[in-house]
């Protein structure tokens, strides 16, 4: 089982692999802009397992694995045995034994962990408390898109070091940028529960205006992420400066782009006037989720692939 590939987080693949993702996830989506059928999962299944929530995981992996010439079965542990206290290990065995690629969304990092540990085929992580590995993929084949090679670049990543942050972090080492990170006090960045290997690719700021002095790209994220929600009247009162506005993107590069994995609440996190508005490709971003995770799990099921 060990040499089985897993993507349970971004450093789980080096940067010359996410060098032919990002150029498969361009060749992907030119063919399914133009129409043209391409299905290298004909007659594979994907089993999306669902512990959160979701709208934009569920709908690209369940797209994009039809759109590859597979299917997808939809498992919630609510209603599964998983649900009802069946050990992880004992699904993995069997729900590995009845597909060929597994996507989980879940809370805890070490579920996605046991599962992949005893599982027979290649699983994702769709979005733990600890990170976000596709959303990140798909953020920077959308940088790539609209302004070419993100190495030396600099992210501002304002808010709260969640699974987002951790992610860009590791993303940062790997493919050589840099993250300027500012969070309320209390909420920073921990290297450790990051995952990261140094602090060469990453700088924290108290003033959120100071972070995107001159950065490439602006992103953000929700101030409570899901499972957090009791934590939520004191993150409004202690993230209210962490608002992205039109000042902090006019101190930025001047063709900065906005980011934000969505949902959004407009008000909060970012003005209506900045993800609205001409810097933002929050959609493009939203839609590269179906054409980097297609790329993604061709990768997993059958590994290096020359273009045709």
């Amino acid at each position: 089982m060990s040499s089985i590939k897993h993507y349970l987080q971004f450093k789980d693949f080096t940067r010359e692999e996410y060098d032919y993702l990002f150029e498969r996830a361009k060749w992907i989506k030119d063919k399914f802009k133009r129409y043209e059928p391409y299905h290298p999962m004909f007659d594979r299944t994907l089993v999306m397992i669902f512990e959160k929530a979701s709208t934009r995981t569920r709908l690209s992996f369940e797209a994009g694995v039809q759109q590859l010439g597979g299917s997808a079965i939809y498992l919630n542990t609510r209603d599964s045995q998983l649900g009802r206290g069946e050990p992880v290990e004992d699904a993995a065995q069997v729900i590995s034994r009845m597909s060929d690629l597994v996507m989980i969304r879940t809370f805890e990092q070490e579920m996605v962990e046991r599962f992949a540990a005893n599982s027979r085929v290649p699983v994702i992580n769709g979005l733990t408390n600890e990170y976000h590995p596709c959303q990140i993929l798909a953020d920077i084949f959308t940088y790539i898109e609209h302004r070419g090679s993100i190495e030396g670049k600099t992210v501002a990543w304002i808010g709260d070091s969640n699974n987002m942050c951790n992610t860009w972090l590791q993303a940062a080492e790997i493919l050589g940028f840099n993250v300027h990170v500012s969070t309320p006090p209390g909420y920073e960045v921990e290297p450790e529960r990051a995952g990261l290997y140094g602090t060469d690719n990453f700088e924290q700021f108290a003033d959120p205006v100071d972070a995107c002095r001159g950065a490439h790209l602006v992103t953000t994220d929700v101030w409570t992420s899901m499972g957090f929600e009791a934590e939520n009247e004191a993150r409004m009162k202690a993230f209210a400066d962490w608002c992205v506005d039109a000042e902090m993107m006019s101190v930025a590069a001047k063709d900065a782009l906005f980011m934000h994995c969505l949902p959004a609440h407009r008000g909060e996190e970012v003005t209506a006037e900045v993800i609205d508005g001409p810097q933002s490709v929050v959609w493009d971003e939203a839609e590269n989720r179906l054409h980097a995770q297609k790329a993604l799990m061709e990768y997993l099921m059958l590994g290096r692939v020359e273009p045709r």
